[in-house]
């Protein structure tokens, strides 16, 4: 039966059960690793990726799905008449929202391809938000202007702990004005239009937990915040501090903790986290 279905790539990070309670097609970008290609699916978990970026001799490559996925994917979800919305990471951390448009103009189905420019559970939460809209029968007409909206109204911050897989992956734009000799300091940048903006840095911990009581604050005084996620490579203790930070802030919110996907963690490194959340108005 034609509808409208929801594809996304692998750095919208969400849990599993979500992803298919929602039939959402995600379709793997990949990592190479000292030369051995891996694809971003379920056979490459977050944990165990961050165990093989820290004994890789260089730090791992990631390259976008080639366009021939996409345009398989698409012809293989369009044969019964359904459209198809295909929801991406912003074009300036991949190239894989261009793929993605390319496959579109080939395809035999109708589809619909989005830059949301943001990635991560930022991405997750449009897509979740537009699958459970297909699901209600809307077609893509009546699904963009709310994720759109939505869009608008999702910040997400980031802390790395070094600058230095950013610089060598060639991440760092606007973020250059941090640059130094010395790349471990920790910084916190908020991801908006598909670029980096540096707000806080420091040397030492406090840096990462003085921000974060500015942004309890900043989330306190916003009634209508609707979804909180948390995301981190590596180590979660730090992360959990601030997950039941805000859910005693926020009880009526399912707050998910999730490690980050490869894909992401190959350019914020080790010990990298990202708070993002949607609200209403921000």
């Amino acid at each position: 039966m034609a509808k409208l279905k929801i594809v996304t790539d692998s750095s919208a990070t969400m849990k599993p059960s979500l992803r298919d309670e929602y039939d959402i097609h995600i379709i793997p970008l990949s990592v190479m690793i000292d030369g051995t290609v891996y694809t971003d699916d379920e056979n490459l978990t977050g944990e165990n990726f961050m165990e093989m970026m820290a004994k890789a001799k260089k730090l791992p490559k990631t390259s976008q799905p080639p366009i021939g996925e996409f345009v398989n994917l698409y012809d293989e979800l369009g044969k019964d008449g359904s459209e198809i919305l295909s929801i991406h990471m912003s074009e300036k951390l991949s190239g894989t929202v261009g793929a993605a448009r390319q496959a579109s103009n080939i395809s035999q189905s109708k589809v619909t391809v989005i830059d949301t420019e943001t990635t991560d559970q930022s991405l997750a939460f449009a897509v979740m938000r537009a699958a459970q809209l297909a699901q209600d029968g809307k077609t893509s007409e009546e699904v963009l202007p709310e994720i759109q909206q939505m869009l608008k109204n999702t910040k997400l911050y980031i802390g790395v702990s070094t600058l230095e897989n950013l610089v060598k992956g060639g991440r760092i734009s606007r973020a250059k004005g941090l640059l130094s000799s010395i790349l471990s300091i920790r910084v916190i940048m908020e991801f908006k239009n598909g670029d980096l903006f540096p707000i806080v840095k420091g040397r030492g911990s406090k840096t990462f937990n003085k921000w974060f009581e500015r942004l309890k604050n900043e989330l306190k005084e916003n009634s209508t915040v609707k979804k909180i996620g948390i995301s981190y490579a590596g180590g979660k203790e730090q992360c959990e501090k601030y997950k039941n930070e805000l859910q005693e802030l926020f009880p009526q919110l399912e707050i998910y903790l999730l490690h980050t996907t490869p894909i992401i963690a190959t350019h914020a490194g080790k010990d990298a986290f990202a708070i993002m959340y949607y609200a209403d108005q921000v």
